[in-house]
C-alpha cells in the first residue's frame, strides 16, 4: 500500500473527526493510566482486553484480540476465527478459557478455544506480550486467557446481589445476543449464574451476501465459591449449545457442538507460600455437514456429515515461594484428551469411514520459574519439561466405502501407532528502567509444539487440516517430530506526560516447523493409493504434514498522543513475515501489514473515535499452499460511548462507514455455492454495519 493511499485515509479520519462538535468542554484530566482503543498498557507482561470498553462488533471475540499489535484473526467462519499473533497460530498459541486448557472438539479446528467465549461473558482478555511464560503451558507463540464475569466476594456478611448485563445488536447479519451474570454473595460465599444467547444471519457485503456465515450460540452454567480465612474453593460447569452456523471457507458447516464444561480450583496461604491447585474437564460433541447451509449435493451418494467426540481432562498446581532475590514458582499440569470421528452419509448406513478412531493424547509436564532483580534487570526466568504420549485406535470403513479406502484403513493398522516425545522450553524475560520514561525488554526462549493427532494419524486424504482452509487434501505423517523455536526479542516501554510508544523487533526461527509439503516426488502423477484417493475427492496433488525449517521475524508497536485533555490519538501497526528456511518460499495465511489509527475525543461523559484501519497488499504468499495474493484497502470506522448513568453505558459504532468491498487476507476462500461470492473467491469483509451495545451493571 502506497504511503499517499495511507496519508490520504489518516487525513480523512482526522478531517471527518475535527468537523465534529464537541461533547462537552470538560474533560477529565489526564490519569497515569493508559488506554488504547480499549486494552491497558502494562509496562511488563500482560495486556489486558476490556470488552465493554472496546466498540460493539461481531460475535467472535478473536476479532476484539487483533486490535492488538502484532495480532490478527483468521476468518474461518461467524464463531470459528483463530488468533494469529505474530505469523503463528491454531495449537501454536496457548489459547485458554478462565485458565482452563482443552482440545478441540473436530478436526478442523471449527471451535478453536474463543468459540467458548461469548463477549457478553468476557471480563477481559489477557495476552502474553512477547512469549507465553511456563507456568502457562506448552507453545510456540504468545499465550491468550479469556477470563469470564464473576460476582466476587462482598467485603462484610451481608449478603448482596449482583448483576451484569449486556445487550447487542448489529446490522450487517442482524445479530442479536443478550448475556451476563447475576448472583448473590458475602464475604465467605458468592453464587451466580451466567448464560448467553446469540444469533446471527448471513452476513452482507456491498455485492450481496455471503452465504453460510449465520450463527447461533447458547451458553449457561453456574459458579460458586467459598472463602475461609486465606483458602478459597471455586466450582464452575458451564454447558454451550452452538447450532447450525456457517463456515463459508470449509468444505462443510456446524451443524451442531454441544459442550460441557467443569473446574474445581483451590488457593490458598500456607505460612507464606502462595499454593494454587485446579482440576477440569471438557466433553464435546460435534457434527459438520456439507447440505444443511449450503446447496446440498446434486447426487445423494455425496452428502457428507462428519461426527466426532472430544474428551480432556487436565490438571495441575504449583506454589510459589520466597528464593534468593526474588520468588519461586514449582508446579505441574497435565491432561489427556480422547477423539474419535466418524465420515458418513446419511442417505447410506453402509458408508461409515472411521477415520480418526480411538485417538488418545496424554502430556504431563512440570516447571520452575524464578521472578526477582539481577544486575539491575528484572527478570523471570523459566524451565518446564513435558512428556508426550499419543496413540490411535484401529481404522475401520462400512460395506458401501469402496475398496481404495478400505486398504488405507488396513495399511495404516499395520503401523505402529503409539508415539512419545519429551519437550523442554525456557523463557528468559527481561526488563530494565534505561531512564524515568523508557524501560528495555529483552526476552530469549525455546519454545516447542507436539504435533497434533491429525498432523499424525490422519490416514485418509481429507482437507482436515487444523483451519488451513486452502483447500488442499492432507494426511498424516507418524515421522513427526515435536516444533522447536528459538526466540530473540527486543522492545522499550516509552511514556511521557503525553505521549507513549512499545515498539517490538521479533525474530523466530522454527526447526522441524510442520508444514503441508507434496505426498510424493512425483505430484501430479497418480501412482499411489493415498493420491487415488485423494483424486476422487477432487484433488489430485494431496500434501501430507512433514517438518521443515522456517522463521518468522517483523516489528509491531503501539503508540499515542495526547494533544490535551480532550483529545487524544492512538495507534498500532504491525508487519511479519514469514519463510522456509529448507526452501525458497513463504509460510501460509500471513497477516499482511496494517496501521490502525484512532482520533478520540473525551467528554465527561463519554467520548467519540474515528478510526482509521488501512492494511496493506499482501504478495508474500505461499507457493506450496497455492495461495493467491490479496491487494490492500482502506476503511473508516466511527464508535461512540456513553455514560448514562451510574452502571448504565449505551455504546455504538459504525463499521466501514463507507461501505467499501474489501478482501480480507486471512478470510480464507468461499467454498459455499449458495453465496453471492464466487467459489474459491477471498471472502470479502462485512458491508457498512450499525453497532448497539447496552451494558447494565449493578
Amino acid at each position: 500500500m502506497s504511503p499517499i493511499l495511507l496519508n490520504s485515509a489518516s487525513a480523512l479520519a482526522l478531517s471527518c473527526l475535527c468537523a465534529m462538535p464537541a461533547l462537552a468542554q470538560d474533560a477529565s484530566p489526564l490519569t497515569d493510566i493508559i488506554t488504547v482503543s480499549g486494552h491497558q498498557l502494562d509496562t511488563g507482561r500482560v495486556d489486558r482486553l476490556d470488552p465493554a470498553t472496546l466498540p460493539p462488533s461481531g460475535p467472535d471475540a478473536a476479532v476484539l484480540i487483533a486490535r492488538l499489535p502484532g495480532a490478527a484473526a483468521l476468518g474461518n467462519g461467524a464463531l470459528s476465527s483463530q488468533v494469529q499473533y505474530r505469523g503463528l497460530s491454531g495449537g501454536r498459541i496457548n489459547l485458554r478459557i478462565d485458565g482452563q486448557s482443552f482440545d478441540s472438539g473436530g478436526p478442523n479446528l471449527m471451535d478453536p478455544p474463543l468459540h467458548y467465549a461469548p463477549i457478553a461473558l468476557i471480563e477481559r482478555i489477557e495476552v502474553d506480550r512477547s512469549v507465553s511464560p511456563v507456568r502457562s503451558g506448552p507453545g510456540l507463540a504468545g499465550g491468550v486467557n479469556t477470563v469470564f464475569k464473576q460476582v466476587g466476594f462482598a467485603e462484610t456478611e451481608q449478603w448482596q446481589p449482583r448483576y451484569e448485563l449486556t445487550l447487542a445488536g448489529r446490522t450487517a447479519d442482524d445479530s442479536r445476543s443478550i448475556g451476563g451474570v447475576v448472583g448473590i454473595a458475602n464475604d465467605q460465599i458468592r453464587v451466580q449464574l451466567l448464560g448467553s444467547s446469540e444469533t446471527g444471519d448471513d452476513i452482507r457485503w456491498p455485492g450481496g451476501t455471503i452465504g453460510g456465515s449465520a450463527h447461533d450460540r447458547l451458553v449457561y452454567g453456574a459458579g460458586l465459591g467459598f472463602r475461609t480465612g486465606v483458602h478459597e474453593f471455586s466450582l464452575d460447569l458451564r454447558r454451550q449449545e452452538t447450532n447450525a452456523t456457517g463456515n463459508p471457507p470449509f468444505a462443510m458447516d456446524i451443524r451442531y457442538f454441544d459442550t460441557d464444561f467443569a473446574r474445581i480450583g483451590y488457593r490458598g496461604d500456607w505460612d507464606g507460600v502462595q499454593v494454587s491447585a485446579h482440576l477440569a474437564s471438557a466433553e464435546i460433541a460435534h457434527a459438520m455437514n456439507n447440505f444443511d447451509l449450503r446447496p446440498a449435493p446434486v447426487m445423494p451418494a455425496m452428502y457428507r456429515e462428519s461426527l466426532a467426540t472430544a474428551q480432556t481432562v487436565s490438571g495441575g498446581g504449583d506454589a510459589v515461594f520466597a528464593a534468593p532475590g526474588g520468588s519461586l514458582r514449582l508446579g505441574f499440569d497435565g491432561e489427556q484428551a480422547e477423539h474419535d470421528l466418524a465420515i458418513t452419509n446419511p442417505n447410506n448406513a453402509g458408508f461409515v469411514l472411521n477415520s480418526l478412531s480411538g485417538i488418545t493424547l496424554e502430556r504431563t509436564g512440570a516447571f520452575a520459574e524464578w521472578t526477582g532483580a539481577v544486575g539491575g534487570w528484572e527478570a523471570e526466568l523459566g524451565l518446564r519439561a513435558d512428556r508426550h504420549r499419543a496413540e490411535a485406535g484401529p481404522a475401520s470403513v462400512g460395506s458401501a466405502v469402496p475398496a481404495m479406502p478400505g486398504m488405507l484403513a488396513m495399511a495404516f493398522n499395520a503401523t505402529d501407532r503409539r508415539l512419545d516425545d519429551t519437550t523442554l522450553d525456557a523463557v528468559a524475560r527481561l526488563w530494565r528502567p534505561v531512564s524515568a520514561t523508557t524501560t528495555l525488554r529483552l526476552t530469549f526462549a525455546r519454545k516447542t509444539r507436539a504435533p497434533g493427532y491429525v498432523e499424525r494419524f490422519a490416514w485418509l486424504p481429507t482437507e482436515a487440516s487444523g483451519g488451513l482452509a486452502d483447500g488442499n487434501t492432507y494426511v498424516g505423517n507418524p515421522e513427526l517430530v515435536p516444533e522447536t523455536a528459538w526466540i530473540a526479542e527486543a522492545g522499550l516501554d516509552w511514556a511521557s506526560g503525553s505521549a507513549y510508544a512499545r515498539p517490538t523487533l521479533f525474530y523466530r526461527s522454527v526447526d522441524d516447523f510442520i508444514q503441508g509439503v507434496p505426498y510424493d516426488t512425483t505430484p501430479g502423477v497418480i501412482d499411489t493409493p493415498v493420491e487415488m484417493v485423494s483424486a476422487m475427492n477432487g484433488d489430485p496433488t494431496p500434501l501430507r504434514f512433514a517438518n521443515a525449517d522456517a522463521r518468522l521475524y517483523g516489528l509491531d508497536l503501539d503508540f499515542g498522543y495526547r494533544f490535551n485533555a480532550a483529545w487524544h490519538l492512538d495507534g498500532t501497526a504491525s508487519w511479519v513475515r514469514g519463510e522456509r528456511r529448507d526452501i525458497d518460499d513463504n509460510l501460509y495465511r500471513i497477516a499482511p501489514p496494517s496501521l490502525r489509527l484512532g482520533l478520540t475525543r473525551d467528554a465527561a461523559v463519554g467520548s467519540v473515535t474515528l478510526e482509521s484501519v488501512a492494511v496493506a497488499r499482501q504478495n508474500e504468499v505461499s507457493l506450496s499452499n497455492s495461495e493467491a495474493e490479496t491487494p490492500g484497502f482502506v476503511l473508516v470506522n466511527l464508535y461512540a460511548s456513553w455514560t448514562v448513568r451510574d452502571g448504565v453505558s449505551l455504546s455504538a459504532g459504525v463499521e466501514n462507514l463507507f461501505d467499501q468491498t474489501y478482501r480480507q487476507h486471512l478470510g480464507g476462500y468461499n467454498r459455499n455455492a449458495g453465496s453471492d461470492v464466487g467459489l474459491g473467491e477471498r471472502l470479502p469483509g462485512s458491508g457498512r454495519s450499525l453497532g448497539l451495545r447496552l451494558s447494565l451493571q449493578g
